[in-house]
């Protein structure tokens, strides 16, 4: 194992974790959510399928609201409503299915799935893909819950902060819409993302690789976004190369955190160029990340990588804790690997 560390105090980043060498079939997620980890290395084993133990995990992390960012009744709109968004990568084929601003149907990675095997299309948004969800089987149901619209009232009495409108009137750093654009478009639009609050504690997503013994390789996500979005909004969880991609021949790589900056970089996808390249999952990881920090110093998110064979490592910035779960055959449980960001 290689072991990395890194300070650059100029981007604020602090890297620490050692390569492991894992040995497929193998199932690695975002954050410590291991019953989503167990659900899917259960499938993996039991069918040898990357596809199902994707889905299965995804959707234990759904039925589970995992950190309230994953599922239904969490990251309600500035409308108040739930919307979710999945994807599947299969690293065989290089197909994808997946879903964006998913409404009322509780399974997104499921639809997912459904995008991906029973459609020639790649992404479906809005009603019109809960419409398909609907032909595909699935029930239409409310997203919201007591909790998720409790959020949304507290957030309108503190004058709709944090709010992710910018350079319209009234000033949304003060008040509540309806907004109007203001005339002058050229002013500066940069925001600092602490200032926006966007952190591990109302940004998550599971982002699932699952590889099995004859090394096929396969992508999920799955999360309901970021809380207090503008409606219609969709990250990058079902964006392939931003929040997840795989490929056979190389690896994989999925990806957490402020979506609408790592889908400008598209870092799973990059992740998986260095490891062609020949870096290590680690190294290849924490490049992508120093690439946004160059233009989003106050970014925060986590990549984890892992190679073709099973090797695999992360890096992460701005997150005060970031963690992730991983099993193979050589593990009896589930095992959570911290990595250290500044």
């Amino acid at each position: 194992m290689d072991r990395l560390m890194v300070s650059l105090p100029s981007a604020k980043v602090l890297v620490m974790f050692s390569v492991v060498e894992a040995k497929p079939p193998l199932v690695i997620n975002t954050w410590p959510w291991p019953k989503a980890t167990d659900a899917a290395w259960k499938e993996l084993v039991a069918a040898s399928s990357p596809i199902s133990a994707v889905e299965k995990g995804c959707t234990q992390c759904e039925i589970d609201q995992c950190d309230g960012s994953v599922g239904f009744g969490g990251s309600p709109d500035e409308n108040g409503e739930t919307t979710l968004d999945a994807m599947i990568m299969d690293g065989t084929t290089m197909n994808v299915g997946a879903v964006g601003c998913l409404r009322n149907v509780k399974n997104a990675v499921g639809v997912a799935r459904r995008v991906l095997e029973n459609t020639e299309q790649t992404l479906l948004v809005g009603e019109l893909a809960t419409k398909f969800a609907v032909e595909m089987g699935f029930r239409e149901e409310t997203l919201e819950t007591n909790s998720s619209l409790q959020i949304w009232k507290d957030w309108k009495n503190n004058n709709c902060q944090p709010n992710f409108r910018s350079n319209v009137t009234p000033d949304p750093f003060k008040h509540c819409g309806p907004y109007t654009p203001n005339p002058d478009r050229n002013q500066h639009l940069y925001t600092s993302r602490l200032t926006l609050g966007i952190n591990e504690k109302n940004h998550d997503t599971i982002g699932m690789v699952a590889i099995n013994s004859k090394g096929n390789i396969v992508v999920g996500t799955s999360t309901n976004g970021l809380t207090h979005k503008v409606p219609g909004r969709v990250g990058d969880s079902p964006i392939a190369g931003a929040g997840a991609y795989a490929d056979d021949d190389i690896g994989a790589a999925v990806a957490t955190g402020d979506g609408d900056v790592m889908m400008r970089f598209l870092p799973a996808y990059q992740v998986v160029e260095s490891l062609r390249r020949g870096e290590s999952p680690t190294i290849a990881a924490e490049d992508s990340i120093k690439r946004i920090l160059k233009k989003y110093p106050t970014f925060n998110g986590g990549v984890v990588a892992v190679t073709k064979d099973g090797k695999f490592g992360a890096a992460c910035a701005g997150f005060t804790n970031f963690q992730f779960c991983a099993r193979d055959s050589n593990m009896t449980s589930t095992q959570i690997y911290p990595v250290k960001c500044l």
